[in-house]
């Protein structure tokens, strides 16, 4: 029942009422971004959902779009702004999410939604993360987050689709405040986030 009704009746209620109260800091920050991101605050990326649905994720802009003299973007480590650093360092990016939330296409706990490419790279057993609605946090978040390996997350991820009950997702939320304010598993080591999943 959990799992059918109540889920998403709580996500879109914390959610709405989540941005309501962040409302003036979600001001704030969209407004310093957009000046040190030549009036870009926001990134929108296609993201597969729960089966694979892609849709749109919503978060801060927290790198510029530097290009190299071949028109390459430049690392994530250079085209990361301090503003930026500071939004990712206090996982503050993730506030436009709640709107993913609310619209339905994401989960306020579940496995995180990575990038489309990565689809054709997983195995059965790896893919099973998408039986769910990707979430804002999730189970491989509070255990490592992006400090921890592909092969350790999606286990993680797999884990929480086979056991996903109120009472964890209560225990995830709550251990994601107390990572959010030790600012653990940033990045990987090496990495200004995270590095690319190669099958």
């Amino acid at each position: 029942m959990y799992k059918l009704f109540f889920k998403r009746t709580i996500d879109f209620l914390i959610a709405s009422i989540g941005l309501i109260i962040l409302s003036p800091i979600f001001i704030i920050i969209t407004i310093l971004l957009a000046i040190k991101n030549d009036g870009k605050p926001f990134f929108v990326q296609a993201r597969p959902g729960k089966n694979g649905k892609i849709f749109k994720i919503v978060k801060f802009k927290t790198m510029n779009d530097r290009k190299d003299s071949n028109g390459e973007l430049l690392p994530d480590a250079v085209r990361l702004t301090k503003i930026g650093m500071f939004v990712r360092k206090t996982s503050l990016d993730e506030i436009p999410q709640l709107l993913n939330v609310i619209n339905g296409d994401m989960s306020l706990v579940g496995p995180r939604p990575l990038l489309p490419s990565y689809l054709p790279l997983y195995s059965e057993e790896q893919n099973k993360r998408h039986n769910v609605k990707p979430g804002i946090t999730g189970w491989a978040q509070v255990n490592g987050r992006n400090a921890i390996g592909w092969k350790e997350k999606f286990e993680l991820d797999v884990w929480y689709v086979t056991n996903q009950s109120f009472k964890l997702d209560f225990k995830i939320l709550m251990l994601t405040i107390k990572k959010v304010i030790k600012k653990d598993g940033i990045s990987q080591s090496g990495e200004a986030t995270m590095s690319r999943f190669e099958g």
